[in-house]
C-alpha cells in the first residue's frame, strides 16, 4: 500500500492536531485500505459496528428501516468524511443502521480495538476524535432542529446550498428520504425552486 492512499487521512488529522513523521507512519500501519463496489454494505443493520471508516473516494448513505419498512436516510458520506455507527461502536450493541455505498468507493478503516491502541501510541488522536465526535453530535442536533423548525422546501434549499454536488451524486429518492418527504414532494419542491 502506498503512502499516498493515506495522505488525505493524515491531512484530515492535521486539521486539528500536529503529527510528526513517526506518528504518521504509525497511523498508516493501523488504517487498512480497501475498495468496495457500488450498492455494497460497510455495515448491516443487526451487526455490531466494530470499525470506523474514512472515505477517500466515493459516497455512502447511512439509513435505517422504520416499522413500516420505509428507509430513513440519516446521513450521506463523501470524500474526507468519517462514517460508522457510534452508538453500536461505543455500546457493542447491534446497529440499527445500514451503511451502503452509493458509488464505487475507496475506504480506510480501523478496528475499534486498534483505535484504542492508536490512542496510546499517538495520544493527540484522542483529542482529534473527541472533536470529531463533538462535531457529529452538534451536527445531528442541528439536523433535528432544522427538521422541526423549517419546511421541507427550506431544508432542501439549505441542503443544496451546503452540498451543491449532492444532486450529481445522490439519487433524488435518497435526498427525499433524507429530508423525510416523499419523492413526489421533492419533485414539487424542485419545480417551485
Amino acid at each position: 500500500m502506498t503512502k499516498d492512499k493515506h495522505q488525505a487521512l493524515i491531512e484530515n488529522f492535521e486539521k486539528e492536531v500536529s503529527l510528526n513523521e513517526v506518528e504518521k507512519e504509525i497511523i498508516r500501519d493501523y488504517f487498512h485500505f480497501f475498495t468496495i463496489q457500488k450498492k455494497k454494505d460497510l455495515l448491516r443493520s443487526g451487526d455490531i459496528c466494530n470499525y470506523t471508516f474514512f472515505i477517500l473516494k466515493g459516497c455512502t448513505r447511512s439509513f435505517n428501516i422504520d416499522e413500516k419498512g420505509i428507509e430513513r436516510i440519516q446521513n450521506f458520506g463523501f470524500e474526507n468524511y468519517w462514517v460508522g455507527d457510534l452508538l453500536s461502536l461505543f455500546t457493542g450493541e447491534p446497529s440499527s443502521l445500514t451503511i451502503e455505498t452509493i458509488e464505487h468507493s475507496q475506504i480506510l478503516k480501523i478496528h475499534k480495538d486498534d483505535l484504542e491502541n492508536l490512542y496510546n501510541e499517538v495520544p493527540q488522536l484522542e483529542r482529534f476524535f473527541r472533536i470529531l465526535y463533538q462535531k457529529a453530535y452538534v451536527s445531528s442536533l442541528k439536523r433535528l432542529n432544522k427538521m422541526v423548525q423549517f419546511s421541507a422546501s427550506e431544508n432542501y434549499n439549505q441542503l443544496i446550498k451546503e452540498q451543491p454536488n449532492l444532486l450529481q451524486r445522490v439519487p433524488l429518492a435518497y435526498i427525499a428520504s433524507y429530508l423525510g418527504i416523499a419523492p413526489e414532494s421533492l419533485s414539487r419542491i424542485r419545480r417551485n425552486s
